[in-house]
């Protein structure tokens, strides 16, 4: 029997759905899952005889018959949960494989647990693959935005599987390109959740001012977003926020309003946060929209809260056009800063881990299939690309330009909000990077003569070379 183009171990509906794509673009699929009595039993035979029925993939019962029908080099698709069990399987997998083989873990795994297993691997002559998927259920069967790194030595025998299982965008380009060495690309990937919480909680914090400010009801917000969406806002996210607003129950009642207020996360945004404290790179946006997930789980605690510390609610009547196109240009901006602040900590992380990333092919790679996709990701790849080293983003001048040009109305919309009691942390967040990013004289240097006044840190001075340090006796010795 001919063998198998590759194999994918985890038949979870991710790992399902990237099987049936592969074999949807004419390779052949070899799958295999563990089982767990009482719990994973008869996954395989399942898959084969419902979903994978007629298609080019085979089903085998044990890790033996899952690698023996593999063509040489082999290449095994990890679809496990991130962590303990990639490492099991992978070490379950070893001694099964040859060198030259390949391993691809398609979870969203750290990108330092991806750097040792890289290194590790090729210990043994063979090639570990971290790759990032974003797209969900419907990118891993319809194309995603696939982001794979690690040993590129893989990379010729695996290139034409994953770009021809990727989305394409609007030039038809596959949104799949070697991102770089090592844990690079689960890096890349993790960077594009974090900008994805700050997008999030952007969006939220919008819909929550149409509500409070203009008290629309949800027909009228959709109307809002889906206008949006036909102009520069227009991505992914702005889309299913006018359909969730629209959705309603088997009992007609508008189901958003229905949903309990406490938000739920996976850890990758966490990591981004982690990460940029790490290298000592300001990650605002994303961070205080972790935070903002974390607060709202505290449920309880706020129903307790508020009922302690109760607004007053005065009912403001502000106009609607120009509260609809302020929160428009205010959205628009502090977006932008959000991704400039996810492609500042990666142009660093490339730096400090020696990957040469290339910002603006990164860029390219979300334009589709993924979770962030937008309209300005083409204008974001093009800055780049006029520019390799940009060392900012918003330096670029089109976006300086269209940041400049928000900027009142940015700055007047955040203050009514917090006026009229509206908790918005990641436009605030947003706007406080962009004033201090672009403030000469900060207040920093009061910070620096309190820290040299307590534990003689020491200090540079205005007058003297950068990297020149001083220290002052502040007080009289007794």
């Amino acid at each position: 029997m001919e063998k198998a183009d590759i194999g994918l171990i985890g038949l979870g509906v991710m790992g399902q759905n990237l099987a049936l794509n592969l074999a949807g673009k004419g390779w052949k699929v070899a799958v295999w899952n563990r089982t767990v009595p009482g719990k994973e039993e008869h996954i395989v035979d399942n898959f084969i005889a419902k979903r994978a029925q007629g298609k080019s993939i085979v089903g085998t019962q044990t890790l033996e018959e899952f690698v023996d029908a593999l063509k040489t080099p082999k290449v095994v698709f990890l679809m496990v949960q991130a962590g303990s069990a990639v490492d099991e399987m992978t070490g379950r997998l070893l001694p099964l494989l040859h060198k030259g083989d390949i391993i691809i873990d398609g979870g969203n795994s750290n990108f330092e647990d991806t750097e040792r297993r890289v290194k590790e691997l090729y210990e043994k002559g063979m090639y570990f693959v971290g790759c990032g998927i974003s797209g969900g259920e419907e990118g891993a069967l319809h194309g995603a935005s696939v982001m794979p790194g690690g040993a590129q030595e893989a990379w010729p025998f695996i290139q034409p599987m994953l770009k021809s299982i990727a989305a394409r965008a609007e030039d038809g380009s596959p949104c799949c390109e070697w991102v770089g060495p090592g844990g690079a690309g689960h890096y890349v990937k993790m960077v594009h959740n974090g900008i994805e919480y700050g997008d999030m909680e952007l969006i939220a914090e919008t819909y929550y001012a149409l509500k409070n400010l203009l008290a629309l009801k949800n027909e009228q917000m959709a109307d809002v977003f889906e206008r949006w969406n036909q102009g520069r806002l227009k991505s992914y996210l702005i889309e299913i926020t006018a359909a969730i607003l629209r959705h309603k129950e088997c009992g007609g009642g508008y189901l958003i309003d229905s949903i309990l207020d406490a938000a739920g996360q996976k850890g990758t945004g966490r990591w981004s946060v982690i990460n940029s404290l790490q290298l000592n790179t300001p990650l605002d946006v994303i961070a205080e929209a972790v935070f903002a997930r974390n607060l709202s789980a505290e449920k309880s605690l706020r129903v307790l809260m508020a009922k302690h510390y109760m607004h007053v609610e005065n009912h403001p009547v502000y106009n609607y056009q120009d509260t609809v196109a302020a929160l428009e240009a205010t959205l628009y901006a502090a977006r932008l800063v959000g991704y400039a602040q996810g492609f500042a900590l990666m142009r660093t992380a490339s730096d400090t881990y020696k990957w040469n990333l290339n910002l603006s092919s990164i860029a390219l790679l979300w334009r589709a299939g993924c979770i962030i996709r937008s309209a300005f990701l083409n204008d974001i790849a093009e800055a780049y690309h006029r520019a390799p080293g940009l060392s900012h983003m918003l330096l670029d001048r089109h976006f300086g330009l269209e940041v400049a040009e928000a900027l009142p109305v940015w700055k007047k919309s955040v203050s009514i909000m917090l006026k009229e009691g509206l908790a918005v942390p990641v436009f605030s967040a947003a706007l406080n990077y962009f004033l201090g990013l672009t403030t000469h004289h900060s207040q920093a240097n009061m910070i620096q003569a309190m820290r040299d006044y307590f534990g003689a840190h020491t200090f540079e001075r205005v007058d003297s070379p950068r990297g020149e340090f001083f220290h002052e006796q502040w007080q009289e010795k007794k």
